[in-house]
């Protein structure tokens, strides 16, 4: 079955929004800082798990990484309020917003489990890393719509010439 055109990601005005927000320069900032805490975090939780050493250093950086988690939400949900009209749900980014939830309840379970004390250290470790795999889901959904959105630019024209490149 055929493919008919695809929406763009971006209306021409919501382009507009989205280049002269604050928050896209945010998002772009925090975005790979949040990536390289959860690399360093998950050797670190690794290595707790194969070694029983370093647990303090480990849940430290998985509390980070919640935080992080956290900071990128909201300024998130500020950003699409600002280029798409509602914190969250926008058609455009539903199905990431949708998993991103998933991701924010896992790391929200890691910490009720840690400051109840009704998971064990292995447990909440384990809980760690499954939460970090939901988050690299989400992270490649968030790639694929910036390289659609890339994709969907119009190319620069040359200026001289008046040939698009």
């Amino acid at each position: 079955m055929p493919k008919g055109p695809r929406m763009p990601l971006y209306t021409p005005e919501q382009r507009r929004r989205r280049d002269s927000s604050r928050w896209t320069l945010v998002q772009g900032i925090l975005a790979p800082v949040q990536f390289v805490i959860c690399l360093v975090s998950t050797v670190l939780v690794l290595r707790y798990i194969g070694s029983g050493t370093g647990y303090g250093l480990a849940t430290a950086s998985v509390i980070v990484k919640t935080g992080a988690l956290y900071t990128i939400m909201i300024t998130g949900a500020i950003w699409e309020k600002e280029v798409f009209g509602q914190y969250l749900l926008a058609p455009a980014f539903f199905w990431e917003d949708i998993v991103s939830f998933g991701v924010i309840a896992l790391h929200t379970a890691y910490l009720v489990g840690l400051l109840s004390g009704a998971i064990g250290p292995q447990a909440l470790m384990y809980l760690a890393l499954v939460a970090y795999l939901a988050y690299a889901v989400n992270a490649v959904q968030f790639l694929w719509k910036l390289r659609q959105a890339r994709l969907a630019q119009p190319a620069p024209a040359m200026a001289s010439s008046g040939v698009a490149i």
